[in-house]
């Protein structure tokens, strides 16, 4: 795993180190998700503010139905909670193979870019490793 902020690290660099920041860990849960069968479109890495410790952070959500809050899944909870009972988070993009979102008050996902650079590296990093 390369040593530089920010760094996404792939499922094979986060298994090969032994640890990882909260990216490291959506990456691997996105991934490990979809081998189990879920539906890549419904899964999003995320990047929210945590409101009481300050500062960013990132989950994986699931939009299970459209319109309802997705679930998190959060490296520093055992917990899977949907985002609107997580008073301590508030979701800034939702990043995905279709693109940069931002979500409204109805819980309705607004493109905003039509991908990640971030992103697509890493899909690129993972076909590499195979």
């Amino acid at each position: 795993m390369q040593k530089q902020e920010d760094y996404w690290a792939t499922p094979k660099e986060f298994l090969i180190a032994g640890y990882g920041d909260c990216e490291d860990y959506v990456i691997i849960k996105y991934f490990t998700l979809i081998k189990l069968g879920f539906d890549k479109k419904k899964l999003y890495l995320t990047t929210v503010h945590e409101k009481y410790i300050g500062g960013y952070h990132m989950v994986l959500s699931y939009f299970d139905k459209e319109g309802e809050s997705p679930l998190i899944l959060d490296n520093l909870s055992f917990r899977i909670l949907k985002l609107n009972t997580r008073t301590d988070l508030e979701a800034d993009t939702f990043i995905n193979l279709r693109g940069v979102y931002k979500i409204d008050k109805n819980n309705k996902l607004k493109k905003v870019q039509s991908y990640s650079p971030k992103f697509q590296e890493l899909l690129r990093k993972v076909k590499r490793e195979r």
